[in-house]
């Protein structure tokens, strides 16, 4: 029995060494070719997603220069605007004409029936001024006006402004003259009236203080 024992013993210490054996050559063993040790790791495959295309619109209709009108986008209509125009180009006429011997209060007087109330009365405290008076006598001064538009400025609140080239020929004891200055004349309605309420040198802006920038 003893013997028996033993020989179990040995047949199983060999086993144990034979597997040892195995495991000590493939730990050691190189990779064979086209084998690159452990698998990579797969990678997460990435969506993307691009932006959302946006809904189909109507096509814009075409604006026709034939059948386009202005006016339907302005404060006032095609005979507003040319009422005003008029009453601007006429009140820089009478403005730029006047005499050395015509009485200073008739040509206020004939001023004021282009402005409103405030202006007319500033206008002919300006014209009538005794030394301006005197200088025209003295000159014997005589200006003949003449005006045309040159364009709108603006147009908001009821109110209109135009810019207007007025040319002054001048006929004096010095010897004749052409004087030529752009105005911003500034209109509003009174009543069914376009009145002028501002007049100054163009390049001084919009609007200023009436009476500044007298043409005489």
């Amino acid at each position: 029995m003893a013997q028996l024992r033993d020989r179990r013993g040995l047949a199983f210490a060999g086993v144990v060494v034979a597997l040892a054996a195995v495991g000590v050559y493939l730990t050691l063993r190189p990779p064979s070719p086209g084998q690159t040790g452990a698998a990579p790791e797969r990678s997460a495959s990435v969506v993307t997603t691009g932006p959302a295309e946006p809904p189909a619109g109507s096509p814009a209709p075409r604006v026709s220069p034939g059948s386009f009108d202005i006016y339907k986008y302005l404060p006032f209509t095609r005979d507003q605007i040319a009422a005003a125009a008029d009453a601007a180009q006429r009140f820089a006429v009478s403005y730029a004409t006047y005499r050395y011997d015509e009485d200073p209060v008739s040509y206020a007087e004939r001023l004021k029936g282009f402005t409103t109330a405030e202006l007319g009365t500033v206008l002919s405290r300006d014209v009538t001024t005794p030394a301006l008076v005197e200088q025209n006598r003295a000159g014997e001064i005589v200006s003949s006006g003449s005006a045309r538009l040159k364009n709108i400025r603006d147009m908001a609140g009821g109110s209109i402004v135009f810019v207007v080239t007025v040319v002054q020929h001048i006929t004096a004891k010095d010897g004749p003259q052409d004087r030529s200055s752009d105005y911003a004349v500034t209109l509003t309605q009174v009543g069914a009236e376009w009145k002028v309420f501002d007049m100054q040198p163009a390049d001084l802006g919009q609007e200023g203080d009436p009476g500044q920038g007298s043409i005489q």
